[in-house]
């Protein structure tokens, strides 16, 4: 005998789980797509305050944001941002100098990604500015 209620929550898993498989496989795109957006602001905030205020790395699965003030003739460090992959969410953590921020991610239709902090979808102009404001103009207000 077949349930029907039971037929339909396995089609919904299995859709479930190919989203998730969908989701998994393009983490690492996302992470680059991140990176070349950071990139655009990092070479903006460059060309405004010099080559030795920002350093952005990308290895693997992390993009790494040094920022650099200059005191007493020194580029200090003043900022760090951390963005990794978290496939268990999935999605992005990003470390603002010990502040944490999770960033979910998703698919939509035509294979387009979203970006999601809470219950907020997440432009990627929002997002830039999520990673990156605080750390590059801590002087700043909001």
């Amino acid at each position: 005998m077949s349930f029907q209620w039971l037929q339909m929550r396995i089609t919904e898993e299995k859709e479930r789980r190919q989203r998730e498989a969908q989701i998994l496989e393009r983490l690492p795109r996302v992470l680059e797509e991140v990176h070349r957006a950071l990139a655009v602001c990092v070479d903006a905030y460059l060309e405004a305050f010099g080559p030795e205020a920002v350093e952005i790395n990308y290895q693997g699965q992390k993009v790494r944001v040094t920022v650099r003030e200059e005191q007493d003739a020194k580029w200090e460090k003043v900022a760090k941002v951390e963005i990794t992959l978290t496939p268990k969410l999935p999605g992005l953590h990003i470390d603002r100098n010990g502040n944490a921020l999770d960033i979910e991610v998703g698919l939509l239709p035509g294979d387009k990604i979203f970006y999601k902090d809470g219950e907020e979808f997440l432009t990627m102009e929002e997002m830039t500015r999520r990673i990156l404001d605080r750390s590059l103009f801590p002087k700043l207000g909001e």
